[in-house]
């Protein structure tokens, strides 16, 4: 790892071949060009273009490992871990966490929907027309899915849904809402899950102000008596629980990457101030103690860099590694958590100012850990996979 650029993939690597070299190097001018100048003045405004969709799309970042008959790009699963890191290298994780809100949103659909449904959705939304969200988590149903409440009773040949769903990515301006509802009895034996347009009648959307994120635009939903098609229904009904924790999975391992991501960022600009700095006539990487951080960073990068390119590898083989995949979501995140706080801490009140990346992201840092299941729930679902009972 160089750390005047970390983000740089290492060479030789049994990972990565030319194509993910040459992929890394458009995904990184893509950033340059369109994200870095602008982040700081998004930030502030709460937002960021709704163009940058399209712009994503024209440069094949939206499409990123879907199937070509709907517009996308196949790959191997490193692609996306380059890419994730890529684009937190813009030290925003609003930016992220929006325009590729469809990784979470379209998959169930992918799977299970009808040909009409994905033909419908999936093409507009990956060409940076459409916006996508998934709507789960409600005001009292979070980590535990099957307790969601938002009701949809079917009469004839439409689903009538009441209820709410909050902390909703995209939630303001998607088009499409893959939405998690309850047709049958308690339980996850109860649970549909259905595609609802942005412009039924009845169907409301609340702004939400956030610690960080903030140019992503995050709502509360409001379903009272929205009509849908039966023909929305994404998969059989009763059925939508699995589909559900296999979409987590994918997110778990997308929050990872763009945690490993934004401590390399924290990582970089640590090491840029620290050679800058000059404190008592002397820079501040001739301190032991700014050095040992500056090393403990990067030893805890390396170590998560690694163990997210070894799942990446058994993804490849067909393998789908519960467990792993929730150790790795702690693992990122508690990196990053430490690289924020000791990059914040190295650049002393400069740290505390705004626009900084590393305040920023030193703000960002406890969504990750919430977000896509909670530390606590990934260590108990870790211990139910290893078959420890509890």
């Amino acid at each position: 790892m160089q750390l005047d650029d970390p983000f740089q993939l290492a060479d030789p690597s049994p990972w990565y071949g030319p194509e993910h070299r040459q992929f890394q190097s458009a995904a990184r001018r893509f950033v340059d060009r369109e994200i870095l100048p602008f982040v700081d003045e998004w930030d502030e405004a709460g937002e960021f273009p709704r163009e940058l969709y399209r712009k994503a799309a024209d440069a094949g970042l939206l499409g990123l490992g879907w199937p070509e008959e709907f517009g996308g790009t196949p790959t191997d699963p490193f692609f996306a871990l380059i890419l994730n890191q890529e684009i937190a290298r813009a030290g925003a994780g609003g930016v992220a966490a929006s325009l590729f809100s469809h990784g979470i949103a379209l998959p169930p659909v992918l799977t299970f929907g009808s040909d009409e449904l994905k033909q419908r959705v999936i093409p507009p939304v990956l060409a940076g027309e459409k916006i996508a969200a998934l709507a789960v988590t409600e005001p009292e149903a979070g980590s535990d899915v099957a307790a969601i409440r938002t009701r949809a009773r079917r009469e004839g040949d439409e689903y009538v849904v009441n209820g709410s769903k909050t902390f909703i990515t995209s939630g303001m301006r998607a088009d499409f809402y893959t939405v998690a509802v309850r047709t049958g009895g308690e339980g996850a034996g109860g649970i549909s899950l259905l595609l609802v347009e942005r412009d039924r009648p009845s169907f409301a959307r609340t702004p939400l102000k956030k610690m960080g994120w903030w140019c992503s635009d995050t709502a509360t939903l409001h379903f009272d008596d929205v009509r849908v098609p039966a023909d929305n229904l994404i998969g059989r009904e009763n059925e939508g629980f699995r589909p559900l924790m296999a979409n987590f999975n994918r997110e778990r391992l997308g929050l990872a990457g763009l945690a490993i991501g934004f401590a390399k960022r924290c990582l970089q600009d640590t090491v840029t101030y620290a050679r800058e700095r000059i404190v008592f006539g002397r820079p501040l990487t001739t301190r032991q103690v700014v050095r040992h951080k500056i090393v403990e960073m990067a030893r805890r990068i390396r170590a998560s860099e690694a163990f997210a390119e070894s799942l990446a590898w058994r993804l490849m083989q067909g393998e789908e590694p519960v467990a792993d995949i929730c150790l790795l979501k702690n693992q990122a995140t508690l990196t990053l958590e430490y690289c924020a706080r000791e990059a914040v801490q190295t650049f002393g009140g400069a740290g505390f100012m705004r626009p900084s990346a590393v305040e920023r992201i030193y703000r960002e840092v406890r969504v990750y850990a919430i977000g896509g299941g909670a530390e606590e729930i990934m260590r108990e679902l870790a211990a139910r996979q290893m078959g420890l009972g509890g």
